[in-house]
Protein backbone atom coordinates (compact mmCIF):
# COMPACT_ATOMS: atom_id res chain seq x y z
CA UNK A 1 0.00 0.00 0.00
CA UNK A 2 1.32 3.02 -0.83
CA UNK A 3 2.15 5.20 2.24
CA UNK A 4 -0.18 8.03 1.61
CA UNK A 5 -2.91 5.64 1.83
CA UNK A 6 -1.51 3.61 4.37
CA UNK A 7 -1.27 7.33 6.52
CA UNK A 8 -5.02 7.57 5.38
CA UNK A 9 -6.66 4.31 6.14
CA UNK A 10 -4.78 4.72 9.93
CA UNK A 11 -7.17 7.54 10.69
CA UNK A 12 -4.24 10.19 10.80
CA UNK A 13 -6.02 12.17 7.76
CA UNK A 14 -6.57 12.13 3.86
CA UNK A 15 -4.42 10.78 1.34
CA UNK A 16 -3.60 14.64 0.10
CA UNK A 17 -2.81 16.15 3.85
CA UNK A 18 -0.85 12.40 4.11
CA UNK A 19 1.74 13.61 1.35
CA UNK A 20 1.88 16.85 3.30
CA UNK A 21 3.20 15.63 6.32
CA UNK A 22 5.16 12.70 4.72
CA UNK A 23 7.07 15.79 2.96
CA UNK A 24 7.51 17.51 6.11
CA UNK A 25 9.49 14.91 7.43
CA UNK A 26 7.21 13.75 10.11
CA UNK A 27 6.99 10.12 9.36
CA UNK A 28 9.63 7.59 9.83
CA UNK A 29 9.64 3.81 8.19
CA UNK A 30 11.49 1.29 10.81
CA UNK A 31 13.24 4.59 12.22
CA UNK A 32 14.09 5.71 8.62
CA UNK A 33 12.81 9.19 8.27
CA UNK A 34 10.98 8.63 5.10
CA UNK A 35 9.82 11.68 2.48
CA UNK A 36 9.07 9.59 -0.53
CA UNK A 37 5.61 10.04 -0.98
CA UNK A 38 5.53 6.92 -3.46
CA UNK A 39 7.00 4.30 -1.19
CA UNK A 40 4.98 1.28 -0.72
CA UNK A 41 4.71 0.36 2.78
CA UNK A 42 5.83 -3.75 3.20
CA UNK A 43 4.20 -6.19 5.46
CA UNK A 44 7.12 -6.13 8.07
CA UNK A 45 7.50 -1.99 8.21
CA UNK A 46 6.98 -0.43 11.41
CA UNK A 47 5.57 3.30 10.17
CA UNK A 48 5.54 6.33 12.74
CA UNK A 49 4.10 9.26 12.81
CA UNK A 50 5.36 11.55 15.64
CA UNK A 51 7.17 9.03 16.89
CA UNK A 52 4.19 7.21 17.47
CA UNK A 53 3.33 3.80 15.53
CA UNK A 54 0.22 3.48 13.15
CA UNK A 55 -1.29 1.28 11.37
CA UNK A 56 -4.92 0.90 9.07
CA UNK A 57 -8.06 0.35 10.57
CA UNK A 58 -10.71 -1.55 8.71
CA UNK A 59 -12.60 1.12 7.59
CA UNK A 60 -16.08 1.20 9.42
CA UNK A 61 -18.96 3.35 7.65
CA UNK A 62 -22.11 4.30 10.30
CA UNK A 63 -25.20 5.84 9.20
CA UNK A 64 -26.60 7.79 11.75
CA UNK A 65 -30.07 9.57 12.51
CA UNK A 66 -28.92 12.52 14.53
CA UNK A 67 -30.91 13.75 17.31
CA UNK A 68 -31.74 17.91 18.12
CA UNK A 69 -28.90 19.79 20.36
CA UNK A 70 -25.69 17.86 18.36
CA UNK A 71 -23.13 19.32 17.11
CA UNK A 72 -21.18 17.12 14.03
CA UNK A 73 -17.75 17.95 15.04
CA UNK A 74 -15.70 16.16 16.86
CA UNK A 75 -15.13 18.61 19.36
CA UNK A 76 -17.52 21.19 20.20
CA UNK A 77 -15.93 24.22 21.28
CA UNK A 78 -18.56 25.14 23.82
CA UNK A 79 -18.58 22.11 25.75
CA UNK A 80 -21.81 20.27 24.06
CA UNK A 81 -22.65 16.99 22.83
CA UNK A 82 -21.21 15.80 19.95
CA UNK A 83 -22.35 13.20 17.16
CA UNK A 84 -19.20 10.87 18.44
CA UNK A 85 -21.28 10.37 21.31
CA UNK A 86 -24.57 9.09 19.28
CA UNK A 87 -21.83 6.16 18.17
CA UNK A 88 -19.99 3.55 20.54
CA UNK A 89 -17.58 2.05 18.62
CA UNK A 90 -14.26 1.61 21.02
CA UNK A 91 -12.63 0.20 18.76
CA UNK A 92 -12.24 2.50 16.51
CA UNK A 93 -9.64 5.24 16.69
CA UNK A 94 -11.23 7.85 15.11
CA UNK A 95 -14.66 8.79 13.52
CA UNK A 96 -15.48 11.61 11.31
CA UNK A 97 -18.65 12.95 10.45
CA UNK A 98 -19.31 13.54 6.70
CA UNK A 99 -20.15 17.07 6.07
CA UNK A 100 -22.45 19.04 8.73
CA UNK A 101 -25.74 19.54 10.26
CA UNK A 102 -26.02 22.16 12.47
CA UNK A 103 -26.79 22.07 16.20
CA UNK A 104 -30.20 22.46 16.04
CA UNK A 105 -30.77 20.06 12.97
CA UNK A 106 -31.66 16.80 12.90
CA UNK A 107 -31.23 13.54 10.29
CA UNK A 108 -29.21 11.73 8.47
CA UNK A 109 -25.29 11.92 8.77
CA UNK A 110 -22.49 9.71 7.52
CA UNK A 111 -19.63 8.95 9.91
CA UNK A 112 -16.60 6.97 8.78
CA UNK A 113 -13.13 6.69 10.27
CA UNK A 114 -12.06 6.44 6.01
CA UNK A 115 -10.23 10.33 5.71
CA UNK A 116 -10.39 9.87 1.63
CA UNK A 117 -13.89 8.78 1.63
CA UNK A 118 -15.65 11.54 3.51
CA UNK A 119 -13.12 14.23 1.82
CA UNK A 120 -14.39 12.63 -1.38
CA UNK A 121 -18.37 12.21 -0.16
CA UNK A 122 -18.72 15.69 1.36
CA UNK A 123 -16.87 17.94 -1.44
CA UNK A 124 -19.75 19.56 -3.69
CA UNK A 125 -18.38 18.13 -7.04
CA UNK A 126 -19.80 15.02 -5.69
CA UNK A 127 -23.44 16.03 -6.08
CA UNK A 128 -24.56 13.94 -3.28
CA UNK A 129 -28.48 14.00 -3.34
CA UNK A 130 -30.42 15.08 0.13
CA UNK A 131 -33.80 15.61 1.06
CA UNK A 132 -35.03 17.44 4.00
CA UNK A 133 -38.31 18.53 5.87
CA UNK A 134 -38.98 22.03 6.55
CA UNK A 135 -40.93 22.96 9.39
CA UNK A 136 -41.72 27.03 9.09
CA UNK A 137 -42.87 29.30 11.88
CA UNK A 138 -45.61 31.14 9.13
CA UNK A 139 -47.09 30.13 6.23
CA UNK A 140 -44.98 30.67 2.85
CA UNK A 141 -46.43 32.97 0.41
CA UNK A 142 -46.52 31.65 -3.04
CA UNK A 143 -44.12 34.71 -4.42
CA UNK A 144 -41.67 33.84 -2.25
CA UNK A 145 -41.80 29.82 -3.06
CA UNK A 146 -41.44 31.19 -6.54
CA UNK A 147 -38.71 33.21 -6.09
CA UNK A 148 -36.84 30.08 -4.11
CA UNK A 149 -37.67 27.99 -6.64
CA UNK A 150 -36.01 30.03 -9.44
CA UNK A 151 -32.76 30.84 -7.07
CA UNK A 152 -31.98 33.02 -4.49
CA UNK A 153 -28.46 35.37 -4.54
CA UNK A 154 -26.40 34.27 -1.01
CA UNK A 155 -23.30 35.88 -0.09
CA UNK A 156 -21.82 33.06 -1.34
CA UNK A 157 -23.74 33.06 -4.57
CA UNK A 158 -26.71 31.61 -6.33
CA UNK A 159 -28.88 28.95 -3.98
CA UNK A 160 -31.34 27.15 -5.95
CA UNK A 161 -33.47 23.87 -4.72
CA UNK A 162 -33.27 21.01 -7.28
CA UNK A 163 -37.09 20.10 -6.06
CA UNK A 164 -38.94 22.06 -3.29
CA UNK A 165 -42.65 21.31 -2.93
CA UNK A 166 -45.44 21.66 -0.52
CA UNK A 167 -46.41 19.31 1.76
CA UNK A 168 -50.19 18.51 1.22
CA UNK A 169 -52.68 19.99 4.13
CA UNK A 170 -49.71 21.50 6.52
CA UNK A 171 -51.36 25.04 5.05
CA UNK A 172 -47.77 26.33 3.29
CA UNK A 173 -46.00 26.03 6.39
CA UNK A 174 -44.03 22.69 5.71
CA UNK A 175 -42.17 21.46 2.73
CA UNK A 176 -39.92 19.29 1.30
CA UNK A 177 -36.73 20.44 -0.12
CA UNK A 178 -34.06 18.02 -1.87
CA UNK A 179 -30.67 19.60 -3.27
CA UNK A 180 -27.15 19.32 -3.72
CA UNK A 181 -25.47 21.90 -2.16
CA UNK A 182 -23.05 21.28 -0.01
CA UNK A 183 -22.89 24.67 1.13
CA UNK A 184 -22.79 24.95 4.85
CA UNK A 185 -26.58 25.64 6.53
CA UNK A 186 -27.90 26.52 3.21
CA UNK A 187 -31.34 25.69 3.69
CA UNK A 188 -31.75 27.75 6.89
CA UNK A 189 -29.53 30.56 4.63
CA UNK A 190 -32.29 30.14 1.62
CA UNK A 191 -35.31 30.91 3.79
CA UNK A 192 -33.91 33.34 5.86
CA UNK A 193 -33.22 35.15 2.83
CA UNK A 194 -36.95 35.53 2.29
CA UNK A 195 -37.40 36.73 5.64
CA UNK A 196 -39.04 32.93 6.56
CA UNK A 197 -38.12 31.32 9.97
CA UNK A 198 -37.07 27.53 10.36
CA UNK A 199 -38.90 25.91 13.14
CA UNK A 200 -37.31 23.07 12.63
CA UNK A 201 -35.71 21.27 9.74
CA UNK A 202 -34.91 16.96 9.10
CA UNK A 203 -32.47 15.24 6.62
CA UNK A 204 -34.46 12.24 5.64
CA UNK A 205 -32.78 11.29 2.51
CA UNK A 206 -28.95 11.13 1.92
CA UNK A 207 -27.89 10.00 -1.16
CA UNK A 208 -30.47 6.91 -1.61
CA UNK A 209 -30.12 5.95 2.36
CA UNK A 210 -33.44 6.65 4.33
CA UNK A 211 -34.21 6.59 8.18
CA UNK A 212 -36.15 3.76 8.11
CA UNK A 213 -35.49 1.32 11.93
CA UNK A 214 -33.43 4.61 13.02
CA UNK A 215 -34.76 6.58 15.84
CA UNK A 216 -33.59 9.54 16.96
CA UNK A 217 -29.77 9.34 18.29
CA UNK A 218 -29.56 5.55 16.47
CA UNK A 219 -27.03 4.61 14.09
CA UNK A 220 -26.45 1.25 11.89
CA UNK A 221 -23.63 0.05 10.11
CA UNK A 222 -24.06 0.50 6.23
CA UNK A 223 -23.98 -2.51 3.99
CA UNK A 224 -21.05 -3.09 2.02
CA UNK A 225 -23.78 -2.40 -1.27
CA UNK A 226 -24.70 0.70 0.29
CA UNK A 227 -20.52 1.54 1.02
CA UNK A 228 -19.92 0.61 -2.86
CA UNK A 229 -22.71 2.88 -4.07
CA UNK A 230 -21.69 6.11 -1.99
CA UNK A 231 -18.15 5.24 -3.82
CA UNK A 232 -19.86 5.13 -7.12
CA UNK A 233 -21.14 8.41 -6.66
CA UNK A 234 -24.79 7.00 -8.44
CA UNK A 235 -26.88 9.84 -6.75
CA UNK A 236 -24.87 12.51 -8.39
CA UNK A 237 -27.72 14.85 -10.15
CA UNK A 238 -25.32 16.38 -12.52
Amino acid sequence: MQINKYIAHSGVCSRRKADEIVEKGLVTVNGDLMTDVTYRVQPDDRVEYKDNAIKPEKSVYVLLNKPKGYVSTVDDERGGKTVLDCVSLPHVKRLYPVGRLDRMTTGLLVLTNDGEFAQKLAHPSHGVTKKYHVILGEPLELYLFEKLKNGVKLIDGIAKPDKMVFVEGSKRTQLLVELHSGKNRIIRRMFAFLGAKVKALDRFLYSGLNKKGLKPGAWRYLTPDEVKELKSNKHKLF
